[in-house]
């Protein structure tokens, strides 16, 4: 994920390690040696998520929005 998108929402398709697959809508807050570091904006709990788990990811549509 590239560092352009700090502080965005971002909806995220996600594997873990030990092959669960999750979707989840997060708000980046740093990315650094494969690791980001989110707020999951469900549970409000922050996250680490490894990048190499990352299947898909896109910006939220109320960030596209502008809302």
């Amino acid at each position: 994920m590239p560092v352009e998108y700090l502080s965005w929402l971002m909806e995220v398709t996600y594997q873990n390690q030990s092959g669960k697959i999750t979707k989840r809508r997060i708000q980046v807050k740093s990315i650094r040696f494969g690791l980001i570091k989110a707020d999951d904006l469900l549970s409000g709990q922050p996250r680490t998520f490894r990048e190499l788990g990352l299947l898909a990811w896109y910006p939220s549509k109320m960030v596209a929005e502008g809302v």
